[in-house]
This record gives structure tokens, C-alpha cells and sequence, in this order.
């Protein structure tokens, strides 16, 4: 398979207030482009577009292509299951939903810290096994979004698992909490190949400073300023597939142009991008250097660098970006220590700064932020 895949959850829309209102028509002519040019890798789950997007692969790609030119993947949440039962009420839809007879690749999706264990406790792993036995899965893994700590944990007690599915772009590479390079090293270790999700980061890196653009309209005027991060991605040796919410033709063309023929970025290149991330994570809202002198003593107990470090990431996202992952991440840290609302305003973290920040005003900006 070539290395591009035609992530389905950020398709087209008719009203852009409704989730759901897919423009089908646009989606349908993207669909045959992006077969058309060799590409093959279909990604949809259970509640992508408002709980459309499987109908979509239905009346876009299962009715309207020959079933052995693509593959498809979808997954199921732990968020939309409570027992077995459920579980596989929800697998039969799915199926209903596409059309498919069978996925060729089907992930538990979005396994964290906090659906683990729920995912050990109802043997989804064991469940996701018995479907490959009866010919329903070809490929089964999942995604991630949690410590590499955790990841390692995982593949170990799973060595079934035929791939798994990260988040990793430039910019999330040394993110202490995304982890993009130790998730990926910890894949790496154990032989499972990745697929990458959000290699643009949700269109932030579609965007980026105009100290940044430069440096890639530099080097090369003609390229995107997104193809340097979706190749950044497909770069990496352990990688598989690259996947990229396409919500327009032009979107769709310009990826398919420079992954048609995929070069690896070469040195020089590796270097420019190196120097991008830079300038990005230069542009950030808390300018806190993590020491937490200002822990000790907070009566709340309130995990104040933390919160930064997850406010200054989602700071550099796109105003119009939905769901990230940092929110989970917020409530996993607020769930052993004080939310950031919990701030009484007593002074204490200020007078221990040594970067002098105003760290009560910086936590009213983070609690409007995630405690909402």
C-alpha cells in the first residue's frame, strides 16, 4: 500500500454547524480521485461526523468500488459499550452501517489510562481475536493516547496485536504528554508497525507561523506547508500508513501529488522541520519553565506546570479545532490533583516563581479553558 490513508472523520460538510451533514457528493468524487491515483486505505470509526461517517463509506466507497481495490478500518470506543452484549450490538451496526462484510482492519480505539482496564475487565482484546477467527477482521490493533509507560504495558500482555495507531507529527515528537518519539520507540521495541494520526495535528500544522512558512517556501516554493509534516511522518522506518482528514478537494489533490511518488525527507530537510517546531513551540501562551517551586506548598494541590504545559499546547491549535486529546489528559491529571479552578488566590505559587509569572491569572485562563 502507499503510505497515504483518507482518514474519514474531518469529510466535507453542507452546514458546518451539523456534524453530520456531509457532502456526499464532494465525498464521492474524492473517494474515486484518491483510488483513482493508487491510494487504498479507508479510516472510519463508530461516532466520526456525528455518527455518520460509516453510512458515508457505504454510499462513497462500499457500493461504488469493486471491494478488493481498498481497505477499509473502523473502530470501536469504550465509551459506547457497558457489556459484551453491547459490544457486539455495536459491531453488527458497524457492519450494517458500511456495508462491509468484513474489515481489514479494526482497532479498539483510543485506549488510554482510564479504558484499559475496562477493555481488560469485558476481554475486548480477546473478543477483537475471535473476530479475526471468523473471518470478520483481517488486521486487528488499536489506538493510543496515553505514556509510552502504558504503551510497553499493552504490547507486552498483547503481542497479538498486529499494529498500533499513534498520534505523531513534528510538533508532538518531545511532547511530554503526547510522547509522539517514546510511543514510537516503544512500538518499535516490541515490532508492531504504526499508523499515524493527526500527522498535521488537526490543520495546525497547515498553519503555521510566518517565520516557520518561510523556512519551508524557501527550500522548496512549491510544497504545502502541510506535506512537510505529513512526510516527516511517513519518514519514519517503523511507519505503515500516514493518515490525513481530507475535507476538500484540494486538500485531497495536494496530498495525493506529493504521495504518490513518497520521498523521505532528507537531512537538510529533517533539519528545517527541526528548526520549525522550534519557532511554533517559541509561540506559546504561559512562558513557564516547568521547575514546580510553585507546587510545594499549594494548598489545593493543584498541578500548576502541568496544566501549562497542556494550555500552552492546545494554545497553538487551530480556534476552530474541536476535541484534543490534552482535555483527557486534563481530567486524568484534575482526577489526583486540584483542577485549575480550584485556585483560592492565595499567593503562595507567585512569591515562589522565579520566572515571576502571574500564575492565578494564568489559572483562570486554563479553568475557562478545560473545567468548562
Amino acid at each position: 500500500m502507499k503510505k497515504l490513508g483518507f482518514g474519514l472523520m474531518r469529510l466535507p460538510l453542507l452546514n458546518k454547524e451539523d456534524p453530520a451533514a456531509v457532502d456526499i457528493e464532494q465525498v464521492k468524487r474524492m473517494v474515486d480521485l484518491f483510488i483513482e491515483k493508487g491510494f487504498t486505505y479507508f479510516d472510519t470509526a463508530w461516532m466520526y461526523c456525528g455518527f455518520n461517517s460509516e453510512n458515508v463509506v457505504k454510499e462513497a466507497l462500499i457500493n461504488r468500488h469493486p471491494r478488493e481495490t481498498f481497505t477499509l478500518a473502523t473502530k470501536m470506543h469504550a465509551g459506547f459499550f457497558n457489556t459484551k452484549e453491547e459490544r457486539e450490538q455495536v459491531f453488527e451496526q458497524q457492519r450494517v452501517k458500511t456495508g462491509a462484510e468484513y474489515f481489514d482492519y479494526y482497532l479498539i480505539h483510543g485506549i488510554s489510562a482510564n479504558s484499559y482496564e475496562k477493555h481488560e475487565e469485558l476481554d475486548s482484546f480477546g473478543w477483537l481475536r475471535e473476530k479475526k477467527e471468523q473471518g470478520l477482521v483481517k488486521h486487528m490493533g488499536f489506538s493510543f493516547h496515553d505514556s509510552a509507560e502504558l504503551l510497553d504495558k499493552i504490547l507486552t500482555a498483547h503481542p497479538e496485536m498486529e499494529f498500533v495507531q499513534l498520534q505523531i507529527n513534528y510538533l508532538d515528537w518531545e511532547s511530554p504528554w503526547i510522547q509522539s518519539r517514546k510511543c514510537y520507540e516503544v512500538a518499535v521495541r516490541h515490532g508492531v508497525p504504526v499508523i499515524v494520526m493527526e500527522p498535521v495535528k488537526g490543520g495546525t500544522l497547515a498553519s503555521v507561523p510566518s517565520e516557520a512558512e518561510k523556512l519551508f517556501r524557501e527550500y522548496a516554493p512549491d510544497m504545502s506547508v502541510s506535506s512537510w509534516a505529513v512526510r516527516y511522518a511517513a519518514s519514519l522506518d517503523n511507519v505503515m500508513m500516514v493518515l490525513s482528514g481530507m475535507s476538500s478537494m484540494g486538500q485531497l489533490k495536494d496530498n495525493t501529488d506529493y504521495m504518490e511518488d513518497f520521498k523521505p525527507l532528507n537531512p537538510t530537510e529533517q533539519e528545517l522541520v527541526k528548526k520549525a517546531a522550534d519557532i511554533i513551540s517559541s509561540a506559546i501562551a504561559v512562558p513557564c519553565t516547568g521547575c514546580s517551586y510553585c507546587t510545594d506548598g499549594c494548598p489545593m494541590k493543584i498541578a500548576i506546570p502541568q496544566y501549562f504545559s497542556l494550555y500552552n499546547e492546545d494554545m497553538r491549535e487551530a480556534e476552530t479545532k474541536g476535541w484534543t486529546a490534552n482535555q483527557s489528559f486534563y481530567k486524568q491529571l484534575a482526577s489526583a490533583a486540584g483542577k485549575a479552578g480550584d485556585c483560592i488566590g492565595c499567593g503562595q505559587c507567585e512569591g515562589m516563581c522565579p520566572q515571576h509569572l502571574p500564575i492565578i491569572q494564568h489559572l483562570k485562563a486554563v479553568s475557562e479553558y478545560y473545567d468548562k
